[in-house]
């Protein structure tokens, strides 16, 4: 089975995808990681990518797919795959189709704005150890203050409230399409309520994926 998630920054797609991918023992496919190796290997596509990168330019949609493709020959695809953001847009869906690359199943983790900015902005994090907190829904015993070590915690760029604003308006523009997409597609396509709690979601996407598979 392959699967898609798409939902905003702060959605819990990480979360649900380790989740799925132990239960069902296939691979969760990063575009970024995919990346990162194809350059350190030195590959074909790897090389062009470096090049394309080292000019500040997006690598093509050609490059993504050409790296996807790849990546499904390999032994531990032949269960299915999690694609993690990936597709981005509604380029690299019809390239999906056009390279005759399946999809079973796409699931949309739905949450409010408002909600998204309150779980990512509210992050902190120890920079040294990589521990993180939140100062709602996870707080240090003291205040900005790392558990273990004492010392101070911080909060990350990208976590500020107006980066992650700029990071949700993002989003809601290049994947607002794609939703219409796969919603209007021969594909299976669910919504799942982001706001519910993590053990909730994870049991709406079991039973929702037995629908699929029966």
């Amino acid at each position: 089975m392959r699967i898609i998630f798409l939902g905003p920054p702060g959605a819990g797609k990480g979360t649900q995808a380790q989740f799925i991918c132990q239960d069902r023992n296939i691979p969760q496919i990063s575009t970024g990681d995919m990346l990162r190796h194809a350059i350190t290997q030195q590959t074909r596509l790897g090389l062009e990518a470096q090049e394309i990168m080292a000019r500040g330019e997006l690598v093509s949609d050609d490059v993504i797919l050409g790296l996807v493709r790849e990546r499904l020959r390999q032994p531990d695809c032949e269960l299915g795959c999690l694609f993690d953001g990936f597709p981005r847009t509604v380029g690299q869906a019809d390239g999906l189709k056009e390279a005759s690359i399946s999809v079973d199943v796409v699931f949309e983790l739905q949450l409010s704005d408002e909600l998204i900015v309150r779980r990512i902005s509210g992050r902190r994090v120890h920079e040294e150890s990589g521990r993180i907190y939140h100062i709602e829904f996870n707080p240090p015993r003291v205040d900005n203050l790392d558990d273990v070590t004492w010392q101070p915690l911080i909060q990350r760029h990208d976590d500020s409230e107006a980066v992650v604003r700029a990071r949700v308006e993002v989003y809601r523009e290049q994947t607002a399409p794609l939703v219409d997409y796969y919603k209007n597609s021969a594909v299976r396509y669910f919504e799942v309520d982001g706001n519910a709690t993590v053990d909730e979601i994870r049991s709406s996407i079991r039973k929702l994926l037995i629908v699929v598979e029966a």
